[in-house]
C-alpha cells in the first residue's frame, strides 16, 4: 500500500513536469497513458483480488474515475496551444499544475470519505495510478481535439496561431 503511494507522488510528478514542459501535440504521446493505465488496472485487480468485491468498492472506483475524468477535462482548458512550423505545440501553465496537485487531493479525499466505516480503506491508494492515467486520458483527448481546431484553422488567412 506505501508502494502504491509513492508510485502515485512520483507519476504525478512526472506528469506534472512533462505537463509545463513545451510539447509537440502528438497522437502518439497517448503510449505513457495507456502505460498508466495498464499498471493501474494491475493495482486495481490485485486490491479486488483480496477479497474486496462489494458492490461499494465498485461504484466507489466508478465515482473516483468520474472525479478524474472531471479533472482532465478542466486541466485541458488551462492548457496553452500554439502552431510552430505548422505542427500544435502544448505547455501547461501553473494552473495546470495546481489543478493536478488538487486532483491527488481529492482523489485521496474522495476515497476516505466513501470509504469511512464501509471497511473498504485502501480503495484509493490502490486506484491512484489509474485514476491519474484516466484524469491524463481525458485531458490529452481534449488538448488533441483543440489542437486539431487549431491546425484547421491555421489555413484559413488572417487567423491567428494560439488558442487558450
Amino acid at each position: 500500500m506505501a508502494l502504491d503511494i509513492v508510485l502515485g507522488i512520483v507519476v504525478l510528478g512526472l506528469l506534472i513536469y512533462r505537463q509545463v514542459s513545451p510539447r509537440r501535440v502528438s497522437a502518439t504521446a497517448l503510449r505513457m497513458t495507456l502505460i498508466l493505465g495498464i499498471i493501474g488496472i494491475i493495482q486495481v485487480t490485485n486490491f479486488l483480488s483480496s477479497d474486496h468485491h462489494s458492490t461499494a468498492v465498485f461504484a466507489a472506483l466508478a465515482g473516483s474515475l468520474v472525479l478524474a475524468a472531471g479533472f482532465g477535462a478542466a486541466r485541458a482548458a488551462t492548457v496553452r496551444l500554439w502552431l510552430r512550423d505548422g505542427e500544435a505545440w502544448t505547455q501547461g501553465t501553473v494552473a495546470t499544475a495546481l489543478l493536478w496537485v488538487l486532483a491527488l487531493g481529492a482523489h485521496l479525499g474522495y476515497d476516505a470519505l466513501v470509504s469511512h466505516g464501509q471497511g473498504e480503506s485502501g480503495l484509493g491508494t490502490a486506484s491512484i495510478v489509474l485514476y491519474l492515467a484516466v484524469s491524463l486520458a481525458v485531458q490529452r483527448l481534449i488538448v488533441q481535439h483543440r489542437a486539431g481546431r487549431l491546425l484547421a484553422g491555421s489555413a484559413a488567412p488572417g487567423v491567428r496561431s494560439a488558442v487558450r
